[in-house]
């Protein structure tokens, strides 16, 4: 056997020979990653003037209404679809009313990107509550501190209503409320906005990867935790139930969340569905492969792009990371 050549066994040698250089790579990979396939979760705060850095979040910051715009113009130049936008209030209430507000901080996030950059991103609007409470849940609290299912419906309609109107491209509810797309369809649909459609966070489980997003979010439980309405980390079968229950109620794409720990999640939805699937490679996702990167006991960029890699084989379409525009920028050169 010759050294490195991978012996007589045909298989084996096949194998070898089609790994040999990394043109021969590139023209046997089976999963394909690009800009295009990876979307940028963006925060913007009311009453700031300059980018606040996230400490758990190395890299990532908490945008000034005028650094997103020119965060969004870099992210258009790299080629990558598209931001989910996530507000901070200087503002909260019991029923977070600034999450509708005309001038709500996303409401005019939206409207300054869409007059920036028209149709070149997606912009996706997280429609959740929690980052607009004062107590920090994803909906209207009862006096009991249990979060009350059909008012909080009432409240996503009206939010995914504003959100449209100030020119999000695609309405994105992640807080897994019984019958919340049949309810934002409706009211999109009876403000004329019947081409908007909805992305799901339909498998959005209660993990314990989400730690660093509630800090730059802002938007921690000050009471107990969500374990009752998103989904318990043991469980599969319910996923496809979540995702078959909300595109019947009119979801024209679906989430997994997070996607690392859960690319069998991913798999088993990808299999299961005909509408676009994505997947949200988390702050916790991000903040560990940082810190090993930054304890230099991983090769940082490898690891990024392995992920990634990952997820898309694992069966998502599109990839929501905190590295969109850095790992578009490595695919580009």
């Amino acid at each position: 056997m010759t050294s490195g050549q991978g012996g007589t066994n045909p298989g084996f040698a096949r194998g070898r020979r089609l790994r040999s250089t990394p043109a021969m790579r590139r023209w046997t990979a089976q999963t394909r990653l690009a800009p295009a396939d990876l979307v940028l979760p963006v925060f913007v705060k009311q009453g700031i003037s300059e980018p606040v850095p996230i400490s758990s979040m190395p890299g990532v910051v908490q945008h000034s209404p005028e650094s997103l715009r020119k965060a969004a113009a870099e992210a258009a130049e790299v080629g990558i679809s598209g931001l989910m936008l996530f507000g901070i209030p200087a503002e909260k209430d019991a029923v977070g009313s600034q999450a509708d507000a005309a001038d709500g901080i996303v409401n005019v996030a939206l409207q300054q990107l869409r007059a920036d950059l028209g149709d070149e991103l997606v912009l996706m609007a997280d429609l959740c509550l929690c980052e607009y409470t004062d107590h920090g849940h994803c909906g209207v609290v009862t006096p009991a501190g249990v979060v009350d299912n059909d008012p909080t419906l009432d409240r996503y309609a009206a939010v995914a209503i504003a959100q449209a109107q100030a020119g999000a491209h695609v309405i994105a509810p992640s807080g897994m409320m019984d019958g919340q797309v049949a309810a934002i369809r409706a009211g999109l649909d009876s403000a004329a906005f019947t081409g908007t459609p909805i992305l799901a966070y339909a498998a959005k489980y209660a993990s314990g990867f989400y730690g660093p997003f509630r800090e730059a979010a802002e938007g921690a439980p000050q009471f107990g935790d969500r374990s009752t309405y998103q989904m318990d980390p043991p469980n599969t079968d319910e996923a496809l139930r979540e995702v078959a229950q909300d595109i019947a109620e009119g979801a024209d794409a679906v989430m997994v969340k997070p996607a690392g720990p859960y690319l069998d999640i991913v798999a088993r939805v990808a299999d299961a569905v005909d509408v676009p699937v994505s997947a949200y490679q988390v702050s916790g996702e991000y903040a560990m492969v940082e810190a090993a990167a930054a304890n230099g006991w991983i090769d940082r960029e490898r690891a990024v792009l392995e992920t990634l890699t990952a997820i898309r084989r694992a069966g998502a379409g599109s990839v929501l990371t905190y590295w969109a525009v850095e790992a578009a920028r490595w695919l580009r050169r």
